[in-house]
């Protein structure tokens, strides 16, 4: 019978100690921390268990009583992951990180205060070491269609520039890029030698849509060569970025190059494992539909063996997934159907990947 044990923290699955077992040896999930975007009480939680994904990223569990970078709100989390059985590994979206400290507006200075208090708490509390932020002030997440056909009569979200391009500025105005680079190189500044004395992992996750403006608020991380300056502004382990394929995809790149080539520098501390379709045949894209994982424009494979090669460990997990049949469309993208489509696809190709190197 094959048997299991532990190397360097990592899972291997040993065949070959019986003539009738023809099971290769490979490593469990290719090494990496497989998760879905859920909370405690999320309908997920028992698919997750089923399916062995056993790592969450999730918010806090809010109490009206409690500031939800307090140690009580961190402990209650963490406490509620820890019944479960699920290790909580990244917090998306942190509280107090908003257009205050984005846009420099009153009340900055307190608001990155909560934030490097929210970061010590949470590594402390929570044993969570992943933080993914994103710098897209008012205007966060966006699509201009969210109940786009799909194969089979599945739902997807879809993203034209065109529908939006002649919208109302917002009440803040133009925002150019010059200062959302000022408020972030002063943000990095103040929070990153925080994090590295606790060592919290800070992820910055690209702008979707990665397209240069909308209703006059600029998008700055919104290119490679805008990743690759962001790194630069205060250089260190611990300021990083997420791996979120689908953007990155539509700002005309390789992913599985780009995937070795930040993996050498050690910048991806998350990733979110994802496909995507490019329409508008500009890069940045202006125009784009999500796609099931196991289609697009992205070689999920290709993408699979980079982060084996680079020796990613960190969490990973499928975003913008499909609503399938029999769903409704309350949350899009992120249904439960879809979730379990792709965290199967995903476990398939990183044992085929652990598999084709450990076997030649």
């Amino acid at each position: 019978m094959a048997t299991a044990f532990s190397m360097g923290g990592v899972g291997i699955s040993m065949a070959g100690t019986s003539k009738k077992s023809n099971k290769s040896a490979y490593i469990r999930d290719a090494g990496m921390k497989f998760a879905l975007a859920m909370r405690p009480d999320s309908p997920r939680v028992p698919y997750a268990k089923q399916m062995d994904v056993m790592h969450a990223v999730s918010g806090i569990v809010r109490d009206k009583d409690l500031k939800p970078w307090e140690p009580k709100a961190i402990l209650a989390t963490k406490e509620a992951w820890d019944k479960l059985g699920i290790k909580w590994t990244v917090v998306e979206g942190p509280p107090s990180l908003g257009s205050e400290t984005k846009l420099a507006l009153k009340g900055r200075d307190e608001e990155i205060d909560n934030f490097i208090t929210f970061m010590k708490n949470l590594k402390q509390y929570g044993n969570v070491d992943t933080i993914c932020y994103n710098w897209m002030p008012v205007i966060s997440w966006a699509r201009t269609d969210k109940n786009t056909k799909a194969r089979g009569g599945a739902i997807v979200s879809s993203f034209d520039y065109e529908d939006i391009k002649d919208a109302e500025y917002t009440e803040y105005g133009e925002v150019t890029k010059d200062e959302l680079w000022k408020n972030l190189e002063y943000f990095l500044k103040a929070v990153v030698p925080e994090a590295e004395k606790i060592g919290m992992n800070l992820s910055l996750h690209p702008d979707d849509p990665q397209v240069h403006s909308i209703k006059g608020i600029s998008r700055i991380m919104n290119t490679v060569e805008n990743f690759d300056r962001m790194l630069e502004l205060y250089p260190s382990k611990y300021s990083g970025l997420t791996m979120c394929q689908g953007n990155f995809s539509l700002m005309g790149v390789n992913i599985p190059d780009l995937i070795r080539r930040w993996g050498k520098k050690g910048a991806i501390n998350f990733v979110h494992f994802r496909n995507i379709q490019e329409l508008s045949g500009q890069l940045p894209s202006t125009k784009f539909t999500e796609t099931f994982h196991d289609e697009g424009d992205i070689d999920m494979y290709e993408a699979m063996k980079a982060y084996y090669d680079i020796g990613f460990k960190g969490t990973i997990r499928p975003d913008h997934v499909a609503t399938l049949y029999g769903e409704t469309n309350e949350h899009q993208g992120y249904m439960t159907l879809g979730a379990l489509y792709a965290m199967g696809y995903i476990r398939g190709l990183a044992e085929s990947v652990s598999k084709n190197t450990m076997n030649g």
